[in-house]
């Protein structure tokens, strides 16, 4: 329901007009002059103002001229018993949306204030597009093809046209803004706004002017009216990233949104309705928050309605591949670089790194090294400091499991890693390698052939394979 703010001098104007209005199923408030208006949207949240311009202390050209400062998302339409052309182009320069000349027909009145709010509520749905177009050129894609990621994705999938929370768990850097971007655009929600809000990043009160917006004056520096990320979202979706570090306070008002699908402006005293997916997220143990005593029980089971864990990269590493391809492209094109690849000692060692930081760490090692490489090949001088090195022995240690395993099996596994680490000490050249393993020639030869172990065509600068052959 639109709130309309009737300004006039006259009383039995603004009840004559409050009658008609109200009849057409709107909330309206009226005040006497424009300081008095000024008073009225400072308290509440108004979507139109229809004033006289003619009246005493602040007249409607001032008030216009103030609104643009205090309230600038409400839409004023003018009214005139002066129908000067002067006035009303003043008027309409000032930034009002229409303009009504007394005496007036009240079918006129109906059809002016029915298409100023029109052209309001257009001009908000096409922020929303740009915003949500803006969003949805930001997305990366999710990369993944083992059987963990497989298994969220396909939960993603099932769930994004769902109306009930989600709560997204995981380490950070491990893309769960991403499942949120996913869930949301996935959904039929997909053409309103996706606001992200991280949590841990404001304070408690600027987190609460955020969230909730406020109106004028309600503290310090609250200079004029402003709507919050949820009214924003309205529609939509939201995605409060580090949930577990908002403070019990926010957390009770966070818990009314959820029971009442509303919120109130600080300051304010109108409750609005708001249409939202809420997704969250937390790097934490919201259980142990619980037995902490800093998390709510109630919220966080209203949050955790559809959970969705996602795994650290050390656990899906064979996702490491196509993240490391798809990185090296990416920062290809924005540094402008035309790097072809990574030598194999260096796909290893990305492979088994730890990775702490996830897939945000991971990116940011190969932005670096791209960024600062000279060469057309990513080698391991390129990710100094990144990678850790590993010892030769580290892929030996094994469990023996109460099943029992293929011990040929794992020697030659062993042994084809070894011969691969060699053939990358020596640049890949097969005497060289050989005599550091302490093999003659033949021997080592036979070697390659039995594990077909054979040179990246697009790592070798050899012009001809069979003088490498030769080596």
């Amino acid at each position: 329901m639109a709130q309309i703010l009737i300004v006039d001098n006259e009383e039995s104007m603004r009840e004559f007009l409050s009658i008609v209005l109200k009849k057409e199923g709107y909330a309206c408030l009226t005040a006497e002059d424009g300081d008095h208006a000024l008073r009225v949207i400072e308290k509440e949240p108004i979507d139109l103002v229809l004033s006289d311009i003619k009246m005493p202390r602040m007249n409607g050209l001032e008030l216009l001229k103030a609104l643009k400062e205090v309230s600038p998302e409400t839409v004023v339409v003018m009214m005139t018993a002066f129908a000067s052309t002067e006035t009303a182009v003043e008027a309409m320069k000032e930034g009002a949306l229409d303009y009504l000349t007394k005496p007036f027909q009240i079918d006129e009145v109906k059809l002016i204030i029915k298409n100023a709010l029109e052209r309001k509520s257009l001009k908000s749905e096409n922020q929303r597009l740009r915003s949500a177009l803006k969003s949805k050129a930001d997305f990366t894609k999710i990369i993944g093809r083992s059987e963990k990621m497989r298994k969220v994705l396909t939960l993603v999938e099932k769930v994004a046209d769902n109306r009930s929370n989600v709560l997204i768990t995981g380490e950070s850097g491990t893309g769960k803004e991403l499942i949120a971007r996913a869930i949301h655009y996935n959904s039929g929600r997909r053409d309103h706004h996706f606001v992200a809000v991280n949590c841990s990043a404001l304070p408690e009160t600027l987190l609460e002017s955020e969230l909730f917006g406020h109106m004028k004056g309600s503290f310090t520096g609250a200079i004029a009216n402003k709507a919050g990320l949820f009214e924003m979202a309205d529609k939509g979706s939201i995605f409060l990233d580090e949930i577990g570090e908002t403070s019990l306070a926010i957390q009770v008002k966070l818990l009314r949104v959820l029971q009442e699908r509303e919120i109130r402006r600080i300051g304010g005293t109108k409750d609005t309705k708001v249409d939202i997916r809420i997704i969250t997220a937390t790097n934490k143990d919201l259980e142990k928050l619980i037995e902490q005593g800093t998390f709510r029980e109630d919220l966080y089971y209203r949050l955790d309605v559809i959970p969705i864990h996602l795994p650290p990269l050390r656990e899906r590493p064979e996702d490491i591949p196509l993240l490391t391809d798809y990185f090296l492209k990416k920062y290809n094109q924005n540094l402008e670089k035309e790097i072809e690849g990574f030598t194999p000692d260096v796909i290893r060692s990305l492979s088994q790194n730890e990775w702490r930081g996830n897939v945000r760490e991971l990116e940011n090692a190969i932005e670096r090294a791209v960024a600062l490489t000279s060469n057309t090949i990513l080698s391991s001088d390129d990710f100094s400091g990144s990678l850790p090195k590993a010892a030769m022995t580290a892929d030996v240690e094994y469990d023996i499991p109460e099943a029992g395993l293929n011990l040929e099996a794992l020697i030659e596994k062993i042994e084809k890693q070894i011969l691969l680490k060699a053939l990358d000490a020596c640049h890949w050249v097969k005497k060289d390698a050989a005599e550091r393993l302490h093999l003659n020639f033949r021997s080592f030869r036979y070697r390659l052939q039995k594990y077909e172990i054979k040179r990246s065509h697009s790592l070798s600068e050899c012009a001809d394979s069979d003088e490498w052959e030769e080596n």
